[in-house]
């Protein structure tokens, strides 16, 4: 089951004129029958919302408002989020005679027109407050929270991530949290930029479209719209003709192999730093320690320490927490029955809180050799959401190779390792045409169930990387067959620059002449798109490069400029 809550808004979506029909309740309650969890976001104050929706007890929490107070049904028990907005500026709304005036517990309302009025008095006594517009209502808040905010305090105390959440709302102040939630909805009667937003429209208002979300959530946990629900899919490359490859990390079973040192782990790490980003919980299974100091997530395991399974579990509890599990502290014949046990731990925790959402196993034929028969045993047949990681694909379980939907190949030879996972899966091999030379960081993917061939995929790398990939251009040594040379109209120069520091340091070195001429030959952004491999500097510099009558001390300048906006280069240069 993917999504293990429901968080809705009160007015316009649940309720109709402030109230929730019996039919919908019902509904709610099959909801809660089927494990999943109701959570209720509404900018109302709290006691005026207990007044009003006596059935609070379906709530697990409500985010009440506009995500300032957090309220507990089970326990009754109120959580503020923030502080109220200082009595000074109450005073200042009720001498300008602002009414309504509507106090909650911390959040401020008035109607339209008064927002100017209200604006003014905060901008006169230098608060940080926000307004936030619901149809007619106008809400003040302190600055940075809303529904979002508030949504994210719940779903931390109730262990869930927003990946595994359905929202539903209708109006402007809905966005934020519709936004957080992994399937935004918006019920029929929603404004319409609410429904622009959202990954689609129910097909009936208010209630009746809850109860309509309701039903084909517990028939189908949104299988028939997965198409459509791409907003937090996870950037794997770019592709030859310029698209992007995604995937949506839930879902996947991807095989990465290739040749030790081809970059894999260098796939993987920029792979984990946007998971990370995107506040996926990730673990990776670390039979080398290749990932012991990855930024972001927190490691188990050393040499001189075996990683515990309860360990672990404990870690992964908390929604934020991203963990490593170094295995070479555990001997090689144990790691097989370690992992075995660790995936069970984790497919239990999968059907509680819907994560981990992505497991990474890195040197798999250390933990699902192809010679250990009980590896048939260790993942559950409907187990997703996982990445492979292995120099040959034969040397890994043939039970987990069939499951695998998309195969990523790296290095010299790509077509050997379809073959080769071909051969040991049973699974018939691809088509391939003219094959490709795969450079440092490109892989040939194969997407096994696809109509299109293998093709092949720029991937993106890891910050760690572009900082050294910046360094490498702005300071290394390209050697001489990918260095500029400064040679003028008769080559009587050869000044050679292996990198952009010595480009920027002879640029200013040679004559107007010669500089003038590889400038209209086109010679810089050449340099900079084949050599550099940098797109954007080279756009650049092509425009500079066709300037008309630009003198050679201006053109310069703009040359160095446009390479400084984009590397970041010694002091000294």
């Amino acid at each position: 089951m993917r999504y293990l809550a429901v968080a809705c808004d009160y007015d316009g979506t649940l309720a109709y004129g402030g109230t929730v029909s019996e039919k919908t309740l019902a509904v709610l309650e099959r909801l809660l029958a089927s494990g999943r969890k109701l959570i209720l976001v509404t900018g109302r104050e709290l006691d005026d919302l207990l007044a009003v929706f006596p059935r609070a007890d379906l709530c697990d929490w409500i985010v009440a408002e506009n995500g300032c107070l957090l309220y507990q049904p089970s326990t009754q028990e109120t959580t503020p989020l923030c502080s109220p907005p200082p009595q000074p500026f109450i005073d200042a709304l009720r001498e300008r005679a602002v009414e309504p005036l509507s106090l909650g517990r911390i959040i401020v309302a008035t109607r339209v027109p008064h927002e100017a009025v209200v604006l003014e008095v905060i901008r006169e006594l230098g608060l940080e407050l926000q307004v936030i517009f619901n149809k007619g209502a106008v809400m003040v808040v302190p600055a940075g929270m809303n529904k979002a905010s508030g949504l994210t305090a719940a779903l931390e105390r109730m262990g869930l991530s927003p990946h595994n959440v359905v929202g539903a709302g209708d109006a402007e102040n809905d966005h934020a949290f519709l936004a957080l939630c992994a399937c935004a909805v918006a019920v029929a009667n929603a404004l319409p930029v609410v429904k622009d937003q959202c990954d689609f429209v129910t097909e009936h208002a208010n209630g009746a479209g809850v109860e309509e979300l309701v039903d084909e959530l517990i028939e189908t946990d949104l299988e028939g719209r997965e198409a459509l629900l791409c907003r937090h899919h996870l950037l794997f490359g770019q592709v030859e003709d310029g698209t992007e490859l995604c995937f949506a990390p839930h879902r996947a079973n991807i095989l990465l192999a290739g040749p030790s040192g081809g970059g894999k782990s260098t796939i993987i790490t920029g792979i984990l730093e946007r998971l990370a980003e995107q506040r996926y919980q990730f673990c990776v299974i670390d039979p080398e320690g290749d990932y012991e100091t990855l930024e972001g997530a927190l490691a188990l395991g050393r040499a001189d320490r075996v990683p515990t399974i309860d360990e672990a579990l404990q870690l992964l509890e908390k929604s934020q927490n991203n963990v490593t599990v170094n295995l070479v502290g555990v001997p090689f014949n144990d790691r097989p029955p370690f992992f075995i046990s660790l995936m069970a731990r984790l497919a239990e925790l999968r059907a509680k809180t819907g994560r981990p959402h992505l497991v990474i196993i890195d040197e798999a034929h250390h933990v699902l050799p192809a010679s250990w028969q009980p590896a048939r045993l260790a993942l559950p047949g409907d187990f997703r959401g996982v990445i492979y990681v292995t120099v040959e694909p034969g040397s890994v379980s043939t039970a987990v190779l069939s499951a695998v939907d998309t195969v990523l190949a790296l290095g010299q030879e790509p077509q050997n390792i379809f073959r080769d996972f071909s051969a040991a899966s049973s699974r018939a091999a691809p088509t391939l045409g003219a094959m490709p030379a795969l450079e440092r960081g490109e892989m040939l993917v194969w997407q096994i169930d696809g109509e299109r061939e293998p093709f092949k995929v720029r991937g993106i790398p890891s910050r760690a990387q572009r900082r050294r990939h910046l360094r490498k251009y702005a300071e290394g040594d390209l050697g001489p067959e990918r260095s500029f040379y400064f040679r003028g109209r008769d080559a009587k120069l050869n000044l050679k620059a292996q990198n952009l520091m010595v480009f920027m340091q002879l640029a200013d070195g040679v004559d107007d002449k010669t500089w003038e001429y590889h400038l209209r030959r086109g010679d810089y952004s050449r340099w900079f798109r084949e050599c550099i491999k940098d797109e954007t500097l080279a756009d650049e510099s092509e425009q500079i490069e066709r300037l008309k009558k630009i003198p050679p001390l201006e053109s310069r300048k703009l040359i160095k400029a446009a390479i400084t906006r984009r590397f970041t280069l010694p002091a000294n240069a």
